[in-house]
């Protein structure tokens, strides 16, 4: 399953530029996925059947995020991923404001 397709595809509407690993500092406004985390959540007669997948959405802009975040928030919960973490924060080297989200998603394996 290729989640991070799945959020790609989720967060496009929002006409934000959205990469992986690193951003571009040139933009005024980005956001960066990385998985951070792939676990079994279910296993029946020592096989999985179901796996949770753990991912970062940084979103980092020049200004106020929350029109943005609330976005992001709004379309990743449509497309099947629950919010387990929010904080907030300045960056001082791409000095532009910084929201990380994290969201885990789980797949049952066919």
């Amino acid at each position: 399953m290729n989640v991070k397709r799945i959020i790609i595809d989720a967060l496009r509407p929002i006409n934000v530029p959205v990469t992986t690993l690193t951003g571009n500092n040139n933009n005024s406004e980005y956001i960066i996925i990385n998985e951070y985390n792939q676990a079994s959540s279910l296993n029946a007669d020592d096989k999985e059947v179901s796996t949770k997948y753990f991912y970062q959405v940084d979103v980092f802009t020049s200004g106020d995020f929350t029109t943005i975040v609330a976005e992001v928030e709004s379309r990743l919960k449509e497309a099947g991923f629950k919010r387990m973490f929010s904080s907030e924060s300045y960056d001082n080297d791409a000095q532009k404001y910084r929201k990380i989200l994290r969201f885990s998603y789980a797949t049952d394996l066919d």
